[in-house]
């Protein structure tokens, strides 16, 4: 890749669409999840959908990772912030996902100590800079962003900074895949598998839903015609009878994964029993936990935590949405009393959350002028 032009040729996505028209068997839908959350903003920023024939339809997945974290480890990561000589630190997007007492913003408003910060290293620095605090880093995401923690955990250890701690919160996207392929109200004839994941798992961990569920997964990049080639590769296994992994987007991503990061994950972190992820519920095995060689950085070793499960507010559907029951328009509350500035649920909120997207590129008001012309 040497421009990203060369991903954002109009002509070239015309004719990827024309491929992918003339693919679809007359008389037959299809449903396709893109799981990561970078490909919904791309499929509504660019209008991918605008170029997919009315039987390709895209569904949102469980792929964000700021999203799927429920309200009671929100409340947890504020009742850590909330104690003596404690500097809790967080990416940009948890600072306004909302708990079931209040967000990190509000928290801060009310006296706590909770900076934003850009990596977990930036925690590391303010540790060696405030001996005399005890500094939190709010550890989120997939397989993408837990080597960056890990690292960060042997670099604390290495250096002896013991005022260092990690609220570990990192989920694995294999589970929540299994999880929704054994959900019984969603139908799915293929998926876009997450580009940044897999950049660390590689593509093998996907084997087995072509294996066992006889669903074709297609690696996909995050450029517009990354997107369109995906969606032509997927429909053309379909048509040709075949369910396999292909790797759209082998510029970025190994078959078998970055060795290295894996090995890292591996030597901190540890699959934790269970854990709860919003809208799909506990989850066996999906989500890692600091290993007890390193109990001393662990955040959930060192507080005493409330671990509360808070409901979800009945107005808020980002369950419904994550799963891809719904769209996020078909929400009661989408764009009214649900907005950016007064978001309701983590879908609204992050950067890669499928309300924020329909919001912000304006996605919702066509959504409803073509069901309007549909009935």
């Amino acid at each position: 890749m040497r421009f990203v032009d060369e991903f954002r040729d109009a002509g070239k996505a015309r004719a990827l669409a024309a491929r992918i028209a003339a693919l679809c068997e007359p008389g037959r839908s299809y449903r396709f999840m893109e799981v990561c959350g970078g490909h919904t903003h791309t499929i509504y920023k660019h209008g991918i959908e605008d170029f997919l024939p009315e039987a390709v339809r895209l569904v949102h997945g469980p792929g964000c990772p700021v999203c799927v974290i429920p309200m009671g480890r929100v409340d947890d990561a504020i009742a850590i912030a909330r104690q003596p000589d404690v500097i809790m630190t967080s990416f940009g997007d948890m600072m306004r996902v909302p708990g079931g007492q209040g967000s990190f913003f509000d928290a801060k408003a009310a006296g706590a100590d909770i900076r934003m910060v850009y990596s977990p290293l930036d925690a590391l620095k303010i540790a060696r800079a405030e001996p005399g605090k005890r500094v939190v880093f709010m550890a989120i995401g997939f397989e993408t962003t837990a080597p960056s923690t890990a690292m960060t955990v042997l670099r604390a250890a290495a250096d002896g900074v013991d005022n260092f701690a990690v609220f570990c919160n990192h989920v694995m996207i294999i589970p929540a895949i299994k999880a929704i392929l054994d959900s019984p109200d969603l139908r799915l004839d293929g998926f876009l598998g997450p580009g940044h994941v897999s950049a660390v798992i590689g593509c093998r961990p996907y084997e087995f839903i072509a294996r066992d569920h006889g669903r074709p997964l297609v690696c996909a990049g995050f450029e517009p015609l990354d997107i369109l080639q995906s969606v032509h590769l997927l429909l053309r296994q379909l048509a040709e009878g075949r369910a396999q992994v292909e790797n759209q987007y082998s510029r970025v991503v190994p078959w078998d994964g970055n060795p290295k990061a894996l090995r890292v994950i591996g030597e901190v972190m540890e699959p934790r029993p269970y854990f709860e992820w919003r809208g799909l519920g506990f989850i066996s095995h999906s989500a890692l936990r600091i290993k007890e060689a390193y109990a001393r950085f662990d955040a959930e070793r060192i507080f005493d935590l409330p671990g509360v499960r808070v409901a979800d507010p009945k107005a808020c559907q980002c369950g419904e949405v994550l799963k891809g029951v719904l769209r996020p328009w078909e929400c009661k509350v989408f764009g009214t009393a649900c907005t950016p500035e007064t978001p309701i649920g983590t879908c609204m909120v992050s950067s890669e959350g499928a309300c924020a997207a329909y919001y912000a590129f304006g996605r919702f008001s066509r959504e409803r002028v073509r069901e309007a012309s549909r009935t």
